[in-house]
């Protein structure tokens, strides 16, 4: 059993340097498909992720090739089959963009559903109907499911909820769909307006991508090219949210802070100084952090993804905060966790009330997801004693590095490994 175990360390300083976004490098990767000829990309992290779509690459016949120096060339001339192995499907949640990707060049793709972080059904209803409403069947299988289209055309889809995932995926499979499409109530992230504009780079002609509604005319074809990947947002927020719980000054570079308003916002509501420049966010620990209300929903609001790392530095907080979650109601398995570590929140529907300022002591605690492991990381760090963290591939899922990233601002952390002993599952249940 591998863990991640930490050591009280006081307060975090440095600069970090931000990698690529890994929701946006997930589409970047499938939608490389679309193109007929070499696309290289740059600032993809080579994280858990991205190692399985290489092996799905290498089964499809989608070339992946990575260089010293970061870039990922990717080569989709050869790709002979649009059949992905529904477990290696199922170990990620971005496997749907695949069936965007790959079914206008092939007719029919068959795909395992996805998987990914456990905290609740990831529901693909909306991706179903972006492909039915373009005109092609879906056949649910017991592992996965085919989607098949003779051919795809334009249509006006709307959406029944803001979605980020079938946003992108209706973009891939419209770009070389017959005719015009309409996206309604498409969401506004950052990630889809870099997909849509490595599409455009590529010969693509989408237009309204970062607002409610985006059109696509249909192409034949699509160019190779380069692109380099937006910063990721989400890493970004979790540094800064470091330097607020040991009361450190940690500066992220390389980012793009309007990605990141919101999240700059709530630091500075709690008592945390933000500074920003073009390209840089320097966050100033404060003597007191302050309690705050949070509701968690889709961008520009408070991004979901921030919710549980901000739940440990909410609880530092004197008082009573409240963090509400709208994206994912079941999003908090980070919870039990934290009370193990002394943390008092109390738990009703989507909804944790926090009263903070009671120290954290350390424990065993088990992360089940990217950002729950984070979470409990940064209360770690805030911690008296021995923090030990289990469940540290869902961490390796969204850092490539997250031992050597801490570590250079002065964390004290590092990976260990032993013998699971009779009955160790109950410490940390």
């Amino acid at each position: 059993m591998r863990y991640i175990q930490i050591e009280p360390a006081g307060k975090l300083q440095g600069v970090i340097q931000v990698p690529g976004s890994k929701n946006s490098s997930l589409a970047l990767l499938a939608a490389s498909c679309l193109a007929d000829d070499i696309v290289t990309l740059e600032g993809v992290p080579y994280n858990e992720d991205v190692k399985v779509i290489k092996q799905i690459g290498k089964e499809i016949g989608l070339k992946l090739n990575r260089h010293g120096d970061g870039r990922i060339e990717l080569d989709p001339r050869y790709i002979h089959s649009a059949v992905i192995d529904p477990g290696r499907a199922s170990s990620y949640r971005a496997s749907y963009y695949f069936a965007g990707a790959l079914l206008a060049k092939f007719g029919q793709v068959t795909i395992g559903y996805p998987g990914g972080d456990n905290f609740g059904s990831r529901p693909i209803d909306q991706h179903i109907k972006v492909f039915q409403a373009m005109g092609a069947k879906v056949v649910f299988q017991e592992e996965g499911y085919r989607v098949e289209a003779t051919e795809l055309h334009g249509a006006d889809i709307y959406f029944d909820t803001i979605t980020c995932g079938a946003t992108i995926n209706a973009m891939l499979a419209a770009v070389r769909a017959k005719g015009r499409t309409h996206l309604y109530h498409a969401a506004v992230d950052p990630e889809v307006v870099d997909t849509a504009a490595f599409l455009s780079q590529l010969g693509a002609k989408i237009v309204g991508a970062g607002t409610g509604r985006i059109r696509i005319d249909g192409v034949p074809y699509l160019n190779g090219g380069h692109h380099t990947v937006i910063p990721d947002r989400l890493i970004a927020g979790t540094f800064l949210m470091s330097a607020g719980i040991t009361g450190g000054q940690v500066t992220v570079d390389q980012v793009i802070p309007e990605h990141l308003g919101s999240c700059i916002a709530k630091l500075k509501e709690i008592g945390l100084t933000i500074e920003t420049t073009d390209s840089r966010i320097t966050a100033y620990g404060a003597d007191t952090i302050k309690p705050a209300r949070i509701r968690a929903s889709m961008y520009p609001g408070f991004a979901t993804d921030l919710q549980q790392p901000m739940t440990a530095l909410l609880v530092m907080a004197k008082g009573k905060s409240v963090v509400t979650e709208s994206v994912f109601p079941d999003r908090f398995n980070h919870i039990p966790q934290l009370r193990r570590m002394g943390a008092d929140i109390e738990l009703r529907k989507e909804t944790a009330t926090i009263r903070g300022g009671r120290p954290l002591q350390g424990n065993w605690v088990h992360a089940t997801d990217v950002r729950a492991g984070a979470c409990l990381l940064l209360a770690g760090l805030a911690a008296e004693g021995t923090t030990r963290i289990t469940g540290v591939e869902h961490l390796e899922r969204g850092y490539a590095d997250v031992i050597g990233s801490f570590r250079s601002l002065g964390a004290q952390l590092s990976f260990m490994e032993q013998t699971v002993e009779p009955g160790f599952g109950s410490h940390i249940g």
